[in-house]
C-alpha cells in the first residue's frame, strides 16, 4: 500500500498544520487516505480525521507491541489508496538514547518513505548541514523529499531550493510561506480539537488550498508508491470476535467537553458486541437508557459554566453510580464527577461522585507515559489474567484537592507518572472507576473487555 510519513526536525515545525491540509488535499482529487498519528495524542488525530472522513488511528511502540502495530496499520487500510502517518515530535526524537521510540523506527517498522517539514524561519545555507545530518545519522531512514515551512518570501524560498538542490539529493516537494492564518490556535493541552473547533472544516479546506497551490502532490504520490511491502491484513480473532457482549448498550459521552476516545477502543466495544450509545453532559438532560457509561477526556473546564447549569445531567450521572452502575472515566470524566472545577478564577459545582475539588494550573501536573500496577481494587473482572502492568499515558493540567481516600480506594498504583497523587491512580467507588490515566485496549491490556464484563455482571444481577 502506498504509505508516506511526515515527520520534522523538531516539534512545533508545522508538520500537523501540512499534513491536515495535504490530506485534505488528496482527498479533494479522490484519493482515499487513512490517516495515522505516532505517539498517545487525541487531538491532531480529531483533525486528521476531519481532513479524511474517516478515523484516525494512534501507532506507538509504548503501549502497543510491534506486531499489533503492524496489524493495525495493514488492516486500517483495506478500503483506502494511500497511509498518511503524522509523527510526534522531531524525526529522530524518543523516550531512549537507542531510539527504539522514535519516529526514525517507526517510519523504519512500516517501510514508509519520509517526508521532513522543516521550519526555515531565519534559515538559509544552514538547512543544508541540517539535511545532511539527518540523512547520515541512519541510513535505514529514507528522506525522500522535505517541504520548507515558515518561509519569508519569494527570495527566501528560492534561496533555500538552491541551497537544497546544490548540496543534497532530496527533492523539494513544496514551500509554504509564513501566514498566521494557517495556525491552528493552540492553548494548554496543544491544538484546539476539531470537534470543538466551530470553524475546523473552513480552516481544513484552507489548509487544503494551501498544500494544492504549494506542494507537488503528483510527486507526493509518485513518493508513497515507493512504501516496501510489509505484510497481509490479518485475520486473528481479535479483529473476527464472537461478539460475546451482545446487547449490552455503553454510553459514550460526546460533545464539546468530551471528545478524547481512540477509534481501536471503540472499534473493540463493537466488535464484542455492545452498541455505544452517545449523548450529550451539555445538552441532554437525563441518560439514555444504558448499562454503562464511558467519560471520556477532553476539556471540561472549557464548559464548566454550561456542565453547571445542566444539573439535570449531573443528577443522572450520579444516580446511575450510586445504584451500582459501572461507570468509566478517564481524566475530563474524572474532573467531571468531582465536586468543583475552578479554572482563571470561576469556580463552577461538577456531578460530587468524587469527594475533591479540581484546581487547574498553568503547567502540567502529570504528563507523558505512565505505568501502573494494579492492586486488585478494580470493579473489573480480570478475566484470568491476574493483577497486570499498564503502560498509558497522562496529559493534565489539573489536580485533585482535599481527596482524602485510602490506599484501598485505588485501583493502581503508579510506578511511573504522577496520576491522582504521584502515588496512586484509578480512584474507585462501587463500579465507578476514575483515573487521570488514559488507556489503549492493546498490548495485553484489554481493558475494554473487562468493562464489558462488569457491565454484564451487574445488568445479570
Amino acid at each position: 500500500m502506498p504509505s508516506i510519513y511526515i515527520s520534522a526536525a523538531h516539534k512545533s515545525s508545522g508538520k500537523t498544520t501540512l499534513s491536515i491540509g495535504l490530506v485534505r488535499a488528496l482527498v479533494d482529487r479522490g484519493v482515499r487516505v487513512q490517516p495515522f498519528k505516532k505517539g498517545p495524542d487525541y487531538i491532531d488525530p480529531l483533525w486528521l480525521s476531519a481532513a479524511a472522513g474517516r478515523a484516525c488511528y494512534n501507532l506507538d511502540f509504548y503501549t502497543q507491541s510491534r506486531e499489533e502495530i503492524t496489524e493495525r496499520y495493514i488492516n486500517q487500510q483495506q478500503d483506502c489508496d494511500l497511509a498518511l502517518i503524522e509523527g510526534n515530535k522531531g524525526l529522530y526524537d524518543g523516550v531512549d538514547v537507542a531510539g527504539s521510540n522514535s519516529n526514525a523506527a517507526m517510519a523504519v517498522h512500516l517501510g514508509t518513505p519520509v517526508v521532513l517539514v522543516i521550519n526555515c524561519r531565519g534559515m538559509t545555507r544552514g538547512i543544508a548541514p541540517l539535511l545532511l545530518g539527518y540523512q547520515a545519522f541512519d541510513r535505514d531512514i529514507r528522506i525522500a523529499g522535505v517541504i520548507l515551512n515558515q518561509v519569508g518570501g519569494s527570495r527566501h524560498q528560492s534561496k533555500l531550493i538552491q541551497v537544497v538542490e546544490h548540496y543534497t539529493d532530496i527533492p523539494v516537494l513544496g514551500a509554504v510561506q509564513a501566514d498566521p492564518e494557517l495556525q491552528i490556535v493552540e492553548r494548554h493541552l496543544g491544538l484546539i480539537p476539531s470537534n470543538e473547533e466551530l470553524s475546523s472544516d473552513k480552516l481544513i479546506n484552507k489548509l487544503a488550498e494551501t498544500a494544492k497551490t504549494n506542494v507537488d502532490l503528483d510527486r507526493f504520490l509518485e513518493i508513497a508508491d515507493g512504501a516496501e511491502p510489509i505484510g497481509h491484513a490479518s485475520t486473528k480473532t481479535s479483529l473476527n470476535s464472537d461478539r460475546p457482549y451482545q446487547g449490552l448498550k455503553i454510553g459514550l459521552a460526546r460533545d464539546e467537553a468530551f471528545g478524547f476516545y481512540y477509534p481501536d477502543d471503540l472499534d473493540r466495544f463493537r466488535e464484542l458486541g455492545a452498541e455505544l450509545i452517545e449523548f450529550n453532559t451539555l445538552k441532554d438532560r437525563e441518560l439514555p437508557d444504558v448499562d454503562g457509561i464511558f467519560l471520556g477526556g477532553g476539556f471540561p473546564e472549557t464548559t464548566m459554566e454550561q456542565i453547571e447549569s445542566n444539573p439535570g445531567m449531573q443528577q443522572a450521572i450520579v444516580g446511575f453510580i450510586e445504584r451500582g452502575g459501572p461507570v468509566y472515566a478517564e481524566c475530563g470524566g474524572l474532573i467531571y464527577l468531582t465536586r468543583s472545577l475552578s479554572w482563571q478564577g470561576k469556580k463552577c459545582r461538577m456531578a460530587g461522585v468524587i469527594p475533591a475539588d479540581t484546581v487547574m494550573h498553568d503547567k502540567p501536573q502529570g504528563r507523558g507515559y505512565v505505568r501502573l500496577s494494579e492492586t486488585g481494587r478494580s470493579p473489573w473482572p480480570n478475566l484470568g489474567v491476574g493483577l497486570q502492568e499498564i503502560y498509558a499515558h497522562e496529559f493534565h493540567y489539573s489536580s485533585l484537592i482535599g481527596l482524602k481516600a485510602q490506599q484501598d480506594d485505588y485501583a493502581y498504583r503508579v510506578e511511573r507518572g504522577f496520576g491522582i497523587d504521584g502515588k496512586n491512580d484509578g480512584y474507585v467507588y462501587k463500579n465507578l472507576l476514575a483515573s487521570y490515566t488514559h488507556r489503549r485496549s492493546v498490548g495485553g491490556n484489554n481493558w475494554v473487555a473487562r468493562f464489558l464484563a462488569l457491565v454484564a455482571s451487574v445488568k445479570n444481577v
